[in-house]
């Protein structure tokens, strides 16, 4: 089940020292989803806003609105037809100056997830090896990631 500790501690990025993240509930846009405002910050983040209604800072995991089966075999080959996928969401929205005196506007920052119907049942160990990989290199190259946001260099 989705739901944070809170304080979150981040992970390394320039100008950032020590990040942690503390969680509020707040409402989802979607009643498949769960999503938390960023209400207080620690380390040091200078310049770095907390949630606002005009200003958000909030992070939500969305499920499928409607779980997909495993699909039918074909009588004829004997494979499954191809394979429906369950779609999950994480979507992190941030207000962010697009000049300096300007209002913020919103940076959505998604990762999909689209996990094969059955897979869940079938090789959970898989999907989760999966998982293992992804946030496994998110975290060690956090900081390299900022970096190519910032600076438009893959």
């Amino acid at each position: 089940m989705f739901a944070p500790s809170s304080p979150v501690t981040g992970t390394a990025q320039i100008g950032l020292t020590s990040p942690t993240y503390t969680l509020t509930a707040d409402q989802a846009p979607s009643a498949f989803g769960r999503q938390y405002a960023v209400t207080a910050l620690g380390g040091t983040q200078t310049g770095v806003r907390t949630h606002s209604a005009s200003d958000p800072f909030t992070i939500a995991m969305f499920r499928p609105v409607t779980f997909r089966a495993v699909s039918a075999i074909n009588a004829a080959t004997g494979q499954l037809f191809p394979n429906a996928k369950n779609s999950w969401k994480m979507i992190v929205r941030k207000g962010t100056l697009p000049l300096a005196g300007q209002s913020a506007q919103v940076s959505i920052f998604t990762t999909s997830f689209d996990v094969v119907a059955g897979a869940d049942v079938a090789d959970s160990i898989n999907i989760r090896a999966a998982l293992s990989l992804m946030f496994g290199v998110y975290s060690a190259q956090s900081s390299a990631l900022g970096d190519s946001l910032v600076t438009g260099v893959l």
